[in-house]
């Protein structure tokens, strides 16, 4: 069965820190670009961070630039997304996906995780 699943989501306050982690069943994770998506309450979901499996490059959206740092474990079969100094407005519904593909771009996946949660309020 293909599956991602996410989790490391919840409640922190903002300058905090979380670490997301996808985590796959049914892929090899080193083979496919990997990308992490973010949808806030009433806004369009939208492209925070990617990385290829060709050559580790990576993607960050200019929101999360110099906060947020994406890597993947391949012997774990997981990609993690470690954010910091968070800011009220990285609250939104994290998720995970995979692109059938090496190269990283924020569009064309075709499989996604459920989400999780992170909320950054004091």
């Amino acid at each position: 069965q293909l599956q991602l699943v996410e989790s490391g989501g919840g409640l922190v306050q903002p300058g905090g820190s979380l670490r997301l982690s996808c985590a796959a069943s049914g892929f090899t994770l080193q083979y496919y670009a990997i990308g992490w998506f973010r949808q806030a309450p009433g806004k369009e979901r939208e492209g925070v961070s990617c990385i290829s499996s060709s050559d580790g490059s990576t993607y960050y959206a200019d929101s999360v630039k110099g906060r947020f740092t994406i890597s993947r474990d391949n012997a774990k079969n997981t990609v993690y997304l470690q954010m910091n100094s968070l800011k009220p407005e990285d609250t939104a519904v994290y998720y995970c996906a995979i692109r059938l593909h090496a190269m990283c771009v924020l569009e064309g996946y075709d499989y996604w995780g459920q989400g999780t949660r992170v909320t950054v309020s004091s």
